[in-house]
This record gives structure tokens, C-alpha cells and sequence, in this order.
């Protein structure tokens, strides 16, 4: 699987996830494990897309 097709799964789970969210506010439900999950996704996009040439020879530019 290309990078970037992994990307997009991850990144179509992270709407799914919003939504469920986003509903679980709206009712007033508790949200904390889809949060957690919602976290980790958002880590594994970072991680990935900060991969790159110009971020290991400068990581300290990757965060801005």
C-alpha cells in the first residue's frame, strides 16, 4: 500500500470518527474513547507526512 493511499484510509476514518463525535455533543453523550482514538489517528497522519527528506534534516522546522 502507497503512502498516500494510507493517508487517505486514515484520514476518511478520521471524518468518520468526527461525526460520531460531533453527534455524541449534540446529545450530550460521552465522547472520551472516540477522542482517544480520534488522538492516535491524528499522530499516525503526523508521523507520516513528517517523513520526508527536508523534515529528517531539520526537524525542528517540521513543527511550524
Amino acid at each position: 500500500m502507497k503512502q498516500q493511499e494510507y493517508l487517505k484510509i486514515i484520514e476518511t476514518e478520521l471524518q468518520r470518527i468526527n461525526k460520531i463525535i460531533d453527534h455524541k455533543i449534540i446529545h450530550g453523550e460521552e465522547y472520551s474513547r472516540e477522542a482517544r482514538d480520534h488522538k492516535l489517528l491524528l499522530r499516525k497522519v503526523r508521523q507520516n507526512r513528517s517523513s520526508g527528506f527536508f523534515s529528517r534534516l531539520f526537524p525542528v522546522l517540521s513543527h511550524f
